[in-house]
């Protein structure tokens, strides 16, 4: 958990640094009505409540959301108006009227934004399995014809890309190795060479619980690590401690954030990093699980889901 935090920490630096989704954009979707200004603390408030939903099958494709309700409302303001200075000689025509006083009534218009509870459809991933291919055919190719310039957007996602890869180097080769020599005093590089079997083939499936029987075996006759040990921490730390989807996560929700010209403050950004955590810790070890639990990150902070078609392009890479 301490690791998955300081690779969305990571992350966040990254791209607040590189900026990749830098420069103007066609028709972003601030100006098309699409994002919903969302207050950090009932963001963090709805994600707890969709941590415990009372109908776990309509949890498949609804969830809570704070919705924001607009009401105007008219008042009488009356101000009363102090005239007791003393009158020069013009004034002083006006007879026996008594101007020590005069009250002023008035109406003023308040537009309140009230939050009320309400809900909001999600993802029903029974139905991403299904439709998927033929949805993210159309997804992209609709956003490829929104596009009037493609090499913008290409230069935007190369960025982006870089940005992605530069956090995992950062976290994969000076963090995590910095930390076991802090805890064991050894060689970090000798005990990830054991490893390399395993890292190799993780990389060909994208997919940590493909490459668990492979963990497996270099862990224990290569690294000479304890049966007992590894039978326990691998099942759990492949499916729970996924540090490099919680920093995709992260980066990628900061990402469409720029692209459409958005300042996140302090509180929206500290909501990306614990929702970020959270969905890595819920997501699958499976390719591209994470763009599904990516709806759970941009809606805590408001931003559109439709831009997740943009990245679709290069998460196979990453």
């Amino acid at each position: 958990m301490a690791t998955t935090l300081i690779a969305v920490f990571i992350g966040i630096v990254m791209v607040i640094i590189i900026r990749p989704g830098r420069g103007s954009r066609d028709s972003p979707a601030a100006a098309n009505g699409n994002v919903e200004p969302v207050q950090a603390a009932d963001a963090f408030l709805d994600l707890i409540r969709n941590m415990f939903p009372p109908n776990l099958v309509e949890a498949c494709f609804k969830q809570y959301k704070t919705v924001y309700k607009r009401t105007v409302s008219t008042r009488n303001v009356t101000v009363a108006l102090n005239l007791s200075d003393p009158l020069n000689a013009t004034d002083s025509a006006l007879g026996g009227v008594n101007l020590s006083q005069v009250v002023h009534t008035f109406q003023e218009t308040v537009v309140e934004t009230v939050p009320v509870s309400g809900s909001s459809s999600g993802v029903n991933a029974l139905g991403m399995v299904v439709y998927a291919p033929v949805g993210i055919l159309f997804l992209i190719a609709g956003k490829l014809v929104e596009m009037k310039d493609l090499a913008q957007v290409g230069g935007q996602l190369g960025m982006y890309t870089v940005t992605v890869v530069a956090g995992l180097l950062i976290h994969g080769l000076l963090v995590l190795p910095l930390l076991y020599f802090l805890v064991t005093r050894k060689n970090p590089f000798s005990f990830i060479g054991g490893l390399l079997q395993a890292l190799i083939t993780a990389l060909g499936t994208s997919s940590s619980s493909a490459t668990l029987p492979i963990t497996f075996r270099c862990l224990e006759e290569n690294n000479r690590v304890d049966k007992r040990v590894t039978r326990f921490v691998l099942p759990v730390g492949a499916t729970i401690n996924m540090d490099g989807t919680a920093l995709y996560e992260a980066v990628a929700a900061i990402f469409i954030a720029q692209i459409n010209n958005m300042d996140l403050n302090f509180g929206q950004i500290l909501t990306i990093s614990i929702t970020a955590t959270a969905a890595s810790i819920g997501a699958a070890g499976i390719p591209q699980a994470g763009l599904v639990t990516m709806v759970i990150v941009l809606t805590s902070v408001g931003l559109p889901t439709d831009d997740i078609s943009l990245i679709i392009a290069v998460d196979w890479f990453l």
